[in-house]
């Protein structure tokens, strides 16, 4: 999991490594990172910057986690959430890079059973997720693990009824992560599909 969240925020952060490479893209569709007519295409500097940063705060969790810190490690989540953010409105990739932090705080809060503290953050990141994506797919998913969560430790404290309920919670919004992700395979399929036939 950690691996592929790190080449998410990488992947996200393709100007900068265009911007080494000599070849300057750019990744944003904010007002700073629109080309002029004849200036070529522009990289925008602040968003570079915010995602090294997540990038750097995604590396310092793993270690923390690493060390069994595990409030270390959503502290570094805590700062990527309240970091300030590029200027020009909401752009795609930081809602992206929020959404996926939130979803990380929570699943950490999981680990340490603060289950309040998670339904927070997967209530923020979700805010960050409109739309049908990967990232509200993973939300979702991390709220069916919290809602399981809820129902052991109902369960343990004797509310079999209530644990039930928890459980049958968890089972609707696993369902609904699925639903999410297959929507989202299908509409890349198709597109890719799509794309094949264009160009025959």
């Amino acid at each position: 999991m950690t691996p592929r969240r790190l080449a998410l925020v990488a992947a996200l952060a393709c100007a900068l490594s265009g911007a080494l490479g000599g070849g300057l893209v750019a990744c944003s569709k904010g007002p700073q990172a629109v080309a002029e007519p004849d200036a070529g295409q522009v990289v925008d500097v602040e968003l570079m910057a915010y995602l090294s940063e997540a990038r750097a705060l995604h590396h310092q969790a793993n270690l923390k986690e690493e060390l069994g810190d595990l409030k270390g490690a959503i502290a570094a989540m805590d700062r990527l959430t309240t970091a300030r953010r590029p200027a020009g409105g909401r752009i795609a990739e930081v809602d992206e890079v929020l959404a996926d932090a939130y979803a990380r705080r929570a699943e950490l809060e999981l680990k340490i059973g603060d289950l309040a503290a998670a339904d927070r953050s997967l209530r923020s990141g979700l805010e960050h997720a409109p739309d049908t994506s990967y990232f509200r797919g993973h939300l979702v998913e991390v709220q069916g693990l919290v809602e399981e969560a809820r129902g052991a430790q109902l369960a343990d404290a004797g509310k079999a009824a209530e644990a039930k309920q928890a459980r049958e919670r968890a089972i609707t919004l696993l369902e609904e992560a699925i639903r999410i992700q297959e929507a989202v395979v299908a509409r890349a399929t198709g597109a890719r599909d799509g794309g094949a036939e264009g160009g025959r």
